[in-house]
């Protein structure tokens, strides 16, 4: 009988490989005792049935072309099966730059976890030749300088992606399943002769899950050193989506918790550790350093805001271009470009990539498909500490106008609450804003203009902001279709019932009551209806400015013009008055002048005067 050890000689790969194929059962006569595993002398090399480039390539789509790569982060997988666009220059631009620990901020879907996964495959050293994977991607052309780096570090690589739960005993117990998933996978450290018996035990104790919540927070530490004594070579630490458990932690309130966990696991890993080659980490926020990443005077950060690394998160205009003229789709550039670009990562446009690929795996199809990979909890907490002014604010980008904000990119999640005027960071860096100008201010934050990047982000922004500020999750669907039927019917009464109640399931938003205040919930309902229409506000026409105009997109719909009036504590006669004061005034002023210009007959003219709760509307 012969050990691990003995039988990797003669098969000539890794004493872990050969522990895995013990572990899976693909030895005859292989036989556990105790920790160690003895395997007869004779015994053959089993068939090694990982992913190797082209071994599993699908015969493609219509037309033999290559499918796309719909969810796929496995790096192997995606350069060998399908459809992909090559970021692997991202390896040489970190290698001239060299830092020391990197963090990519990015919003979700935009190209992370399958990037972190090439670096990983790029740099890990392996039984294979790993080098097959990138010999026909750019990477390889760069020369030696940069190829000698490929499979000469020992690599830790945990994602965070899928660490969402309610309560903190919950994440502490994936997190450790990640942990012991992790060790395994560094399975040869069990049997090294070149570790003490105390880094044995420690390794083992992880390996069976029995590591308590210190133990584990000084993982990372004690693997590396492990890693650096074993294979005499510091290693590489990728962490995806670092933040999702913090965020987690924020909306389910174990911020705390998960804080003081992750600020002694970072700080065991990147903080002055000898055993660190590089390191990389992603995430939505950057989060304070001296929050998380307390002391780390070593890490650069890439940001939507920064050029270093600006093209190789989400899809540039040629990438997008090249995608089309393979799929035989150049002509719908048009199409794509209005629902999915927008996007500028510092100097360069970008195309939201899970969307494009979604768009072109459904025949060219458009429709929101970000919206659904993800809710990002934490705008519900800002939402709800929203000021006038910054509700005024989302009602303008919904309208497609840009507003001006100022942009820090050192938000800390418990701040943001506190200081509502941090959402709109907070929507840049998720993706739910682009920057149309921007300057650096002295204290490091931006003064931006920004805005609403495009359709399917409109699409997003209306589901998840616009429908939490104007409660429509309280509002049953309904309610909401019934106001949409009534302006097309000519419906006052079906419109004012609608109205009224949205009114009385939001009672909560009444407190105010100013016209203003009316103004913004009249467009917040009717912009859930900006398929239909081209909706505008406060502009000139006639003889004066108009509250607000729906121009149909398509003739079949009439025009519609809305005139509002408040006061207060009015009963229904001088509300009625009032809301006939409205619609003389649209014929009086003539605001129907612009609907006229656009070539538009048919229009409607709703007068609507509002007191606390009630509302009375006049047409013709």
């Amino acid at each position: 009988m012969k050990s691990c050890k003995e039988m990797s000689a003669v098969w000539s790969i890794s004493e872990r490989r050969v522990r895995e194929f013990c572990e899976e059962g693909k030895i005859p006569g292989a036989v556990k005792l105790g920790r160690q595993w003895q395997i007869p002398d004779g015994a053959e090399r089993p068939a090694d049935s990982r992913i190797v480039t082209g071994r599993y390539v699908k015969s493609g789509g219509a037309n033999g072309r290559k499918p796309l790569p719909v969810g796929i982060s496995d790096y192997i997988r995606a350069q060998s099966e399908y459809y992909y666009v090559d970021k692997t220059l991202l390896i040489r631009d970190f290698l001239d730059r060299k830092a020391l620990v990197s963090l990519f901020t990015r919003p979700r879907r935009f190209g992370k976890t399958l990037n972190m996964d090439m670096l990983r495959v790029f740099f890990e050293i392996s039984d294979e030749d790993t080098g097959r994977y990138f010999a026909d991607k750019a990477i390889w052309q760069c020369g030696e300088e940069y190829r000698c780096h490929q499979g000469k570090y020992p690599v830790i690589f945990l994602t965070f992606k899928d660490v969402k739960y309610d309560s903190w005993q919950a994440t502490f117990a994936k997190i450790s399943g990640l942990l012991q998933e992790e060790f395994g996978r560094h399975s040869e450290l069990g049997n090294s002769d070149r570790l003490a018996k105390y880094e044995k035990e420690y390794f083992e104790k992880v390996l069976n899950g029995e590591a308590d919540e210190v133990e584990l927070s000084s993982s990372l530490q004690k693997l590396s050193k492990m890693l650096t004594v074993h294979y005499n070579k510091a290693p590489i630490i990728i962490i995806d989506e670092y933040d999702t458990p913090i965020q987690e932690g924020y909306s389910k309130e174990f911020y705390d918790e998960i804080v003081g966990f992750m600020r002694n696991f970072f700080s065991g890993a990147f903080k002055d550790n000898s055993n660190l080659s590089y390191g990389f980490l992603t995430g939505i926020l950057r989060i304070a350093q001296e929050s998380i990443f307390s002391g780390l005077n070593n890490l650069a950060v890439s940001s939507v805001m920064d050029e270093e690394y600006d093209g190789y998160f989400g899809f540039t205009k040629q990438e997008v271009g090249e995608m089309l003229s393979y799929y035989g789709a150049s002509d719908k550039a048009d199409e794509l470009r209005n629902w999915y670009d927008g996007y500028f990562f510092g100097s360069k446009e970008i195309y939201n990539p899970w969307s494009v690929i979604n768009y072109l795996s459904k025949g060219c199809l458009p429709q929101a498909y970000w919206v659904n990979t993800g809710k990002n909890e934490v705008l519900e907490d800002v939402l709800d500490a929203a000021t006038d002014d910054i509700s005024e604010k989302l009602y303008s980008l919904l309208r497609g106008e840009p507003v001006i904000a100022r942009i820090d990119q050192n938000v800390v999640y418990r701040s943001l609450a506190d200081d509502p005027a941090n959402i709109y960071s907070l929507l840049l860096v998720a993706g739910y804003l682009k920057t149309v100008k921007k300057v650096l201010q002295g204290d490091g934050a931006w003064l931006c203009e920004v805005a609403i990047p495009n359709r399917e982000t409109a699409a997003v922004y209306k589901s998840e902001i616009l429908s939490h500020l104007m409660q429509i999750g309280a509002m049953r669907r309904a309610t909401a279709n019934k106001i949409a039927e009534s302006l097309y019917a000519r419906d006052t009464k079906k419109l004012q019932d609608g109205i009224e109640e949205y009114m009385k399931n939001s009672i909560s938003f009444y407190d105010a009551g100013a016209e203003g205040f009316y103004h913004g919930l009249v467009l917040g309902l009717i912009a859930l209806m900006d398929n239909q229409y081209r909706i505008r506000s406060n502009r000139e026409s006639g003889d004066g400015r108009y509250d607000i105009c729906m121009i149909p997109r398509d003739n079949k719909y009439p025009a519609i013009l809305m005139e509002l009036k408040w006061n207060k504590e009015l009963n229904e006669e001088n509300l009625d008055a009032l809301s006939a004061e409205a619609l003389n005034q649209i014929n009086v002023k003539g605001y129907d002048a612009e609907i006229r210009t656009e070539g538009i007959a048919d229009n409607i003219k709703f007068g609507i005067a509002f007191s606390g709760k009630k509302v009375k509307i006049r047409t013709e």
